[in-house]
């Protein structure tokens, strides 16, 4: 949950106290958005934090293929293995 009070900083601010922000996210596993001119303009978070999101996108995208696997099954939208070699084979030039 984005806390505004301290988790909206403006870019100048988190250059003048970069060590605090540093322990900030550290502590919170929060990001932090950076603004320029009142706006937006990045997001700032701990190593940590950012690998956790980066697994869990990576579950939620292997999740995602196999539903998409098993609705293509359900649909009929199927071919044997030898159906799918000759024609990855043929494609790619590549001759037993």
């Amino acid at each position: 949950m984005l806390d505004i009070t301290s988790d909206i900083q403006s870019l100048t601010t988190f250059r003048r106290r970069s060590g605090d922000f540093m322990k900030q996210l550290k502590k919170s596993k929060r990001p932090v958005v950076l603004t320029v001119k009142g706006k937006a303009a990045a997001i700032v978070q701990d190593a940590e934090a950012y690998q956790r999101l980066l697994d869990i996108a990576a579950h939620a995208d292997a999740e995602e293929g196999i539903r998409q696997g098993l609705k293509d099954a359900k649909e009929g939208k199927v071919r044997t293995a030898k159906e799918f070699f000759a024609e990855f084979e043929a494609k790619h030039g590549i001759r037993r």
